[in-house]
C-alpha cells in the first residue's frame, strides 16, 4: 500500500506510552500506510510514495465523539437554544421530544449534516444515537466516519398531558423487538466492507426501560464484546422519577441492577446524589462510578443551555472515572464542547485549577476510545488507527501559535483544520468534505425542519404551534 509521510510537522500530538498521555513533538514526520500509523519521529528512513509539507502546521489524533445524536439534532437548529421549562427543572428535553417528530427523510438529512459537521470539526469517530432508519448504514460508509451505531430502543415513550408531568406510556414487546432489531443493525454495520462500523447496545433511558430488557441489553452486549450504553442521571425529572419508584438514585439502581462496568458508557450521568441540585441523602453515586469502571459522557452544551452543568470535571476525574466527551447538540461541533467543558469544570468548582484542557483534550481522543473499548483511535502512535487531523498555524485564529492545542481549542475551533484523515483516507481538504453532500444535505434539511414545524400542533398536548413553544429570539413586526 502506498505510504503518505507528513515531513516535518511543527508540533505533533503524540501519544507518551510511558505517560498514558498526549505530549507536543517539535519538528519531526508521521508516516502512514494503509490504516495504520508507521512511524512518528524525526526523520523517517523509508520510502515515501506521497509527502505532505508539515511546515506551519499540527498534526493532532481526531476526536473521538462517544455521544450524540446525529439524525435529529441538526433539525433543531433555532429551535432548541433557549428552550426549556421552569416547571420542569429548566429542560426542554421532553416538550421538544413530544412534539417535535421528525419524518425519515428529514432524520436522512439531518444524520448527513451532522455527519459533516463532525468531520469538518476533527472528529474521526462517532457514537450515533439514532433510531433505525434505512440507509443508516449506507450513509455511514459513505461518510468516511468510523462510526459506532448505537440503535437506540424502549420499554415506554414519554408524553405529556400537561406542562409540568411528565408520562410514561409502557410497550415492553416493542422494547423486546427494539433489542432484537439493534443487534441486527449492528451486526449489518459489523460486516459493511469499509471495516470502520461497529455497535454498541443502547436502551434509550434508565426511566423508559424495564430492569429485564436493561439486563438483557446488557448482557447481549458482553457476549458479543460490545460498548453498551444509556441515558441515566441526566434530569432532575428522571432523578425523581427513579427515586421515587425504586427509593434509590438512578446510578445506584443501575449498579443494582449488574449494568454498570468498564463497557457501560452513561449518557450524561449528571444528576448524581452528590449534586446540588438533588438533594439527596447519600453520597454513593461517584465513587459507585469509579469501583466499576463505569464510562460517562460529558456533553456540556445541551445543558448549558437550560442553565445546568456537571458538578463537575474535575471532581469525576480526581474520583477515577473515566470521562469522554459528546455532542448530543447542533452543531455537532466537538472543538467547541471541549472548550466548553473545560470552562464549566472551573465554573462549576469555582477554583481554576479544577481541570485543565490537558484534562479535557484528553477524554475527547483517549478517554472516549477507551469508553468505546478501543487502544488504537484517539492517539497518535505507530500500530495506531491513521486517523488523524491537520491543523494550518498560518489561519489567523491560530495566530500565535504559542501553544497551538490552547489557540485551536480556545480561538479557532474549525476554522483552522485544513485536513482529516480515516483510516488514512483523506476525507476533509481545505475545508471541504469530500465524502458527502454537504450543500445538498443542509436545503434538505431546512425543507424538512419546515415540514416538522408544520406538524407540531397535532402532537402537542395543548395543541400549540411552534412559535408558542419555543419564541424566536426577536419579535416580528408589521
Amino acid at each position: 500500500m502506498p505510504t503518505t509521510c507528513i515531513r516535518n510537522a511543527a508540533w505533533i500530538i503524540a501519544w507518551d506510552p510511558s505517560t498514558a498521555r498526549h505530549g507536543y513533538l517539535r519538528n519531526a514526520d508521521l508516516a502512514f500506510g494503509a490504516d495504520r500509523i508507521l512511524f512518528i519521529g524525526r526523520r523517517y528512513p523509508g520510502p515515501v510514495d506521497n509527502e505532505i509539507d508539515g511546515t506551519d502546521r499540527m498534526v493532532m489524533p481526531g476526536l473521538v465523539d462517544i455521544h450524540a445524536h446525529p439524525s435529529t439534532e441538526p433539525l433543531f437548529r433555532g429551535l432548541r437554544e433557549e428552550h426549556g421549562l421552569p416547571s420542569m427543572f429548566m429542560t426542554g428535553l421532553y416538550e421538544r421530544g413530544v412534539a417535535f417528530r421528525p419524518d425519515a427523510p428529514a432524520r436522512h438529512a439531518a444524520k448527513t449534516v451532522a455527519y459533516a459537521e463532525l468531520l469538518l470539526s476533527g472528529t474521526t469517530a462517532v457514537a450515533d444515537l439514532s433510531g433505525i432508519d434505512q440507509g443508516w448504514i449506507e450513509l455511514a460508509a459513505r461518510s468516511g466516519l468510523r462510526v459506532f451505531a448505537a440503535p437506540s430502543f424502549a420499554s415506554a415513550h414519554w408524553h405529556l398531558e400537561n406542562h409540568w408531568q411528565l408520562r410514561y406510556a409502557w410497550d415492553e414487546a416493542a422494547g423486546r423487538a427494539g433489542l432484537d432489531a439493534a443487534l441486527t443493525l449492528i451486526e449489518q454495520a459489523q460486516a459493511d466492507p469499509s471495516g470502520r462500523l461497529s455497535g454498541i447496545v443502547s436502551p434509550a433511558q434508565i426511566d423508559t426501560c424495564t430492569a429485564d430488557l436493561l439486563r438483557d441489553s446488557h448482557a447481549a452486549a458482553l457476549e458479543r464484546n460490545l460498548p453498551f450504553t444509556t441515558h441515566c442521571s441526566q434530569s432532575i425529572n428522571e432523578f425523581n422519577e427513579m427515586t421515587g419508584r425504586h427509593g434509590i438514585t438512578p446510578v445506584q439502581w443501575a449498579n443494582q441492577l449488574g449494568i454498570l462496568g468498564r463497557n457501560t458508557i452513561l449518557g450524561h450521568a449528571i444528576f448524581i446524589d452528590q449534586h446540588a441540585w438533588t438533594r439527596w441523602h447519600t453520597t454513593r453515586d461517584l465513587p459507585l462510578l469509579a469501583e466499576t469502571e463505569t464510562n460517562v459522557a460529558h456533553c456540556p452544551s445541551p445543558f448549558a443551555r437550560y442553565g445546568q452543568t456537571l458538578e463537575h470535571f474535575g471532581r469525576y476525574r480526581r474520583a477515577g472515572v473515566n470521562l469522554g466527551i459528546g455532542t448530543d447538540v447542533a452543531p455537532h461541533n466537538l472543538i467547541e464542547e471541549i472548550r466548553l467543558a473545560a470552562t464549566l469544570g472551573r465554573i462549576a468548582a469555582q477554583d481554576i485549577t479544577a481541570t485543565s484542557l490537558n484534562d479535557v483534550f484528553h477524554a475527547a481522543t483517549a478517554g472516549g476510545a477507551q469508553a468505546l473499548g478501543r487502544t488504537d483511535i484517539g492517539r497518535l502512535q505507530p500500530g495506531a488507527k491513521a486517523d488523524m487531523v491537520v491543523v494550518d498555524l498560518t489561519n489567523p485564529w491560530m495566530m500565535p501559535a504559542h501553544d497551538p492545542l490552547r489557540s485551536l481549542v480556545y480561538t479557532a475551533a474549525d476554522r483552522a483544520i485544513e485536513q482529516v484523515f480515516i483510516d488514512g483516507r483523506l476525507v476533509v481538504d481545505r475545508g471541504k468534505v469530500l465524502t458527502l453532500d454537504h450543500a445538498g444535505a443542509l436545503a434538505a434539511l431546512t425543507e424538512a425542519q419546515g415540514r416538522m414545524i408544520a406538524a407540531v400542533p397535532s402532537h402537542d398536548w395543548a395543541h400549540r404551534d411552534a412559535d408558542r413553544i419555543t419564541p424566536r429570539s426577536l419579535p416580528m413586526l408589521t
